[in-house]
């Protein structure tokens, strides 16, 4: 069974969809059930892996979560890290984070999207002609089944 229903699922590419609509950046969700160690660590080392340090304007944000052990993390690369307040990606995960306590994962990652999504507009705007540089649908890593 999957982490988050088809709705749910739905939701979150519609919520990256319309985040990347105003934005040259990229965002992506990556889930594991499992994450030994730091969420930081697997974050960073996913990020290389999805090559979301390939962006034309290295502006590609990964938010990683690792379910069933209450972990996650989200970063950006270079680009956007050069621009955003010093304290951005902490105070998106206590925003992120307030819908986890509860319960809602799907929520807290649309949380997470959005606040990426506004910040890459306002560094990164939409230039005609940009084009979707990576895939809008969650990845599913090792330790997780779709």
């Amino acid at each position: 069974m999957s982490l988050f229903s088809e709705i749910e699922q739905d939701k979150i590419a519609k919520a990256i969809a319309d985040a990347e609509n105003a934005t040259s950046g990229e965002i992506r969700i990556a889930i594991d059930k499992h994450c030994e160690g730091d969420a930081y660590e697997k974050a960073i080392e996913y990020f290389a892996k999805l090559e979301m340090d390939k962006t034309a304007q290295r502006n590609g944000v990964l938010i990683y979560l690792a379910h069933a052990d209450h972990k996650f993390a989200i970063i950006g690369d270079s680009g956007i890290n050069r621009v955003v307040p010093e304290n951005f990606w902490e105070t998106s995960k206590i925003a992120m984070n307030a819908h986890f306590a509860k319960g809602n994962l799907a929520d807290g990652i649309i949380a997470g999207v959005a606040l990426a999504g506004e910040k890459l507009a306002l560094f990164f705007p939409y230039q005609r002609g940009d084009i979707n540089e990576l895939p809008n649908d969650i990845v599913y890593l090792n330790n997780e089944k779709k």
